[in-house]
């Protein structure tokens, strides 16, 4: 059975080979968050990245006035850490928390850019995985921008994103949305009776 950070990778480049592997297997360390503790915070530095094995992260912005934007959850076999901190060097501006307790396996971001020089198929999943992020990056600046709130809340039922319905708390739904958890039941209660506002 291939290791989970193994089959991710393989996502983005199946011809990985035994020998390819072996240097990133060889880096990864087991790490345990227990619900609400952070794997990163803004202001930290931390240049590790990590493939969710069990749980649920949120990826959320502090703002200066102590709100928080949450703009991404992470399930199972998701890659997560601070990727432009990363590559800068510089503090995060985000914070990454656990929603459950959760079981991940880590490695050294400098590991990986090591891997780029090294062997050609590692810088082929580099370029693959971040164009797949931009793309999710785009999608998400794209729904906050021009869609109203129940279009976003709609955009989420039809995405296939049955997770964040089911597992996460509804007010950080709303924060996700953008909206207040009372406009976000407004907006379920119109959906439900089909009366949405088009």
């Amino acid at each position: 059975m291939l290791h989970p950070l193994r089959a991710y990778l393989q996502r983005f480049v199946p011809s990985l080979s035994d020998a390819e592997w072996a240097p990133l297997a060889a880096a990864l360390k087991p790490c345990h968050l227990v619900r609400g503790a952070h794997f990163v915070e803004a202001g930290q530095r931390r240049s590790e990245l990590a493939l969710l094995l069990h749980g649920a992260c949120r990826l959320y912005y502090p703002r200066p006035d102590g709100e928080e934007r949450t703009t991404y959850f992470f399930f199972e076999n998701h890659l997560l850490g601070d990727y432009p901190g990363c590559l800068t060097g510089q503090p995060s501006q985000l914070s990454i928390q656990a929603l459950t307790d959760c079981e991940l396996v880590v490695f050294d971001y400098a590991v990986l850019r090591r891997l780029y020089d090294e062997w050609p198929v590692y810088e082929r999943f580099g370029r693959l995985v971040a164009e797949y992020h931009l793309l999710g990056t785009d999608a998400r600046l794209v729904e906050q921008l021009l869609l109203s709130p129940e279009e976003r809340y709609l955009a989420l039922l039809r995405s296939g994103k049955t997770k964040i319905l089911e597992r996460i708390p509804q007010h950080l739904v709303a924060n996700y949305l953008g909206i207040t958890p009372v406009s976000l039941s407004r907006i379920r209660a119109r959906v439900t009776r089909g009366t949405s506002r088009k």
